[in-house]
């Protein structure tokens, strides 16, 4: 299940038990849109062992400012509080998984 990340509730999401991938999106975005169901099935299949979260930069700008957002759709992969990981753009879902499981 994916999660709606805001500036209120990043810190607790980031700093949690389990690593979080975090997509930068919009809504006018093509892109964004085209892996949407992606990143929702990869949520289900990893549910409860990675917390996938949705960060609207249009109502989180200073979110994605503080990570240099400049092209979206942006996931980052988190572990521990800390990047680890980053892509850029939409990717297929292969791509995707493969960075799910190496923050296991």
């Amino acid at each position: 299940m994916e999660v709606k990340i805001t500036s209120e509730n990043f810190e607790s999401l980031k700093n949690g038990e389990q690593p979080l991938v975090v997509d930068f999106w919009a809504t006018w975005c093509g892109p964004c849109r085209m892996i949407a169901p992606v990143l929702s099935e990869l949520a289900q299949e990893y549910d409860g062992k990675i917390t996938v979260g949705k960060c609207d930069v249009e109502e989180n700008d200073e979110l994605a400012a503080e990570f240099g957002i400049r092209n979206i759709p942006t996931i980052i992969f988190m572990k521990d509080g800390e990047i680890v990981d980053k892509l850029v753009g939409a990717v297929p879902k292969a791509k995707l998984e493969e960075k799910f499981k190496s923050l296991l």
